[in-house]
């Protein structure tokens, strides 16, 4: 182990022993909306968010592959403290892809040690809100930097947040990534939107009412499609398959002890145990750029194991898992996340074609 008693690879038994602890905290979070602040210390303390960074920030730079394996134990222990991870991940790995030396610098050591945190706003850029014709939040060059105003819908833990880092769109369909520290004058930060599940991740709505930003925090741009570029980090990863393949295990582990005292149970469990198994080889596979599948299609298959074996496995602790406090409600409830967040339209496709039961 490290001088910083860091977590050092996914084979590192100090992970299991963090899982373990953040995995008896989750349950709370059937009853509770409150941020997963304990959590995230925890996490911080272990040195996961040096995962993600460069070296020279004080980082482990883990390869794609070994944060994966990562992200799969800790999204088997406690989805929403995982998935508040990767949101302060994505806007941490796109100020270190930014050509901003002097950002880079200011902000990203404490980011890695965990002294602050950052998240991202970019949903309106990719998925979310794209069909209207206005842009939800607007760019305007100044003489000193960018002024913003409108709205992002969607953005993690802003609330306990000191920087977020957002996209935005010039007037003439340029777009910017530009990081916002939030004690600045027109951010405002309503209450989190009440979620289905993951309403502890405090996901919901920032505003910017014309919202000076100093040139100082560009990210990226002024380009069409900035998050098509290589500091734009692009979407459309493994990210969210990872998420739903660790809840899937969650689920699975919880129907395997099961079915070690009801024999019915033991033909469901070994064929969801081979599915299993088969998706977390394929996602493993394209983290170490062997894919034998394309991201989406891996997109699909997770979403479809997901919901599932989430199911399955409440179906299993029978009544018992209707009530509030049993895990197993509260991932079937955390499965329907993966229908809707960052769902590309053949993603959304396949959905409902399987639900339907007909053919994509």
């Amino acid at each position: 182990m490290n001088s910083k008693n860091w977590i050092e690879s996914p084979d590192d038994p100090a992970l299991d022993q963090l899982c373990e602890k953040i995995s008896e905290m989750a349950n709370k979070f059937e009853t509770e909306d409150t941020w997963p602040q304990q959590q995230l210390s925890e996490c911080g303390k272990a040195g996961v968010f040096s995962w993600f960074l460069p070296n020279q920030y004080g980082g482990q730079q883990w390869s794609d592959a070994d944060v994966v394996r990562g992200y799969l134990k800790l999204s088997a222990a406690c989805l929403t403290t995982t998935f508040v991870i990767t949101q302060r991940t994505g806007a941490c790995r796109r100020i270190a892809l930014s050509e901003n030396e002097a950002t880079k610098t200011e902000l990203l050591t404490d980011l890695c040690s965990g002294k602050t945190f950052s998240t991202v706003g970019i949903s309106h850029l990719t998925t979310s809100r794209r069909h209207l014709k206005k842009p939800v939040l607007r760019a305007e060059k100044t003489d000193t930097g960018y002024r913003l105003d409108g709205f992002s819908p969607w953005i993690t833990g802003a609330t306990a947040a000191d920087s977020l880092v957002i996209g935005a769109t010039l007037d003439d369909g340029r777009e910017i990534l530009i990081t916002v520290p939030c004690d600045l004058p027109g951010v405002s930060i309503p209450d989190a939107a009440q979620l289905v599940g993951l309403s502890a991740s405090q996901t919901g709505r920032v505003d910017f009412d014309q919202v000076e930003v100093d040139e100082k925090w560009l990210l990226a741009g002024p380009v069409k499609n900035v998050m098509h570029g290589g500091s734009g980090a692009r979407t459309g990863g493994l990210e969210t398959s990872t998420l739903a393949i660790g809840l899937s295990t969650a689920a699975l582990n919880f129907l395997n002890a099961e079915r070690e005292k009801r024999d019915d149970l033991a033909i469901v469990s070994a064929h969801f145990d081979e599915e299993l198994m088969a998706v977390t080889e394929d996602l493993l596979a394209a983290s170490s750029g062997q894919a034998s599948c394309s991201n989406e299609q891996l997109r699909i298959r997770a979403n479809s194991l997901v919901l599932r074996s989430t199911q399955a496995a409440l179906t299993a602790a029978k009544g018992t898992g209707y009530v509030q406090g049993h895990p197993t409600g509260r991932w079937c409830r955390e499965a329907l996340f993966f229908l809707v967040w960052s769902c590309p339209q053949p993603v959304l496709n396949a959905n409902l074609c399987e639900l339907a039961g007909i053919e994509a």
